[in-house]
């Protein structure tokens, strides 16, 4: 797997289009913590950690509406293994007038684009999702 932020992505948008109640991918600290930012921000309902070393899976539980329509409607990639994107504080982009949200890669971690403005730092767009 070359690209394992991309994998992640492309998992929870086909478990959501396939209306799937959960989908498992594998286990590394960059998708828990992508993971925590989609909980966080309302959109996957719960996610869990199973299994030891090597085997480490990830569980996450997909978030729908009354009429079981999938709470995440489009999902981005930004920054590519061949083409990386980094932007300064002051130009990171508003996602869908403000209602999406972009996951940057910071030296203060894996954050929000909110939370990137109100540390005045830049990044490494991972990803937009809204």
């Amino acid at each position: 797997m070359l690209d394992p932020v991309s994998d992640m992505l492309t998992r929870i948008r086909n478990a959501g289009m396939a209306r799937h109640k959960t989908t498992t991918l594998p286990h590394s600290k960059l998708k828990v913590k992508i993971a925590s930012i989609l909980k966080d921000e309302g959109y996957i309902s719960d996610f869990t950690e199973e299994g030891e070393g090597v085997k480490k899976i990830l569980n996450l539980e997909l978030k729908y509406d009354d009429k079981f329509s999938f709470a995440i409607k489009k999902m981005k990639r930004v920054s590519k293994s061949g083409c990386r994107v980094y932007s300064g504080v002051k130009d990171i982009p508003k996602i869908n007038q403000g209602l999406g949200i972009t996951i940057l890669s910071t030296s203060k971690g894996i954050i929000t684009d909110k939370e990137a403005r109100q540390l005045s730092v830049g990044g490494e767009l991972l990803c937009e999702i809204w």
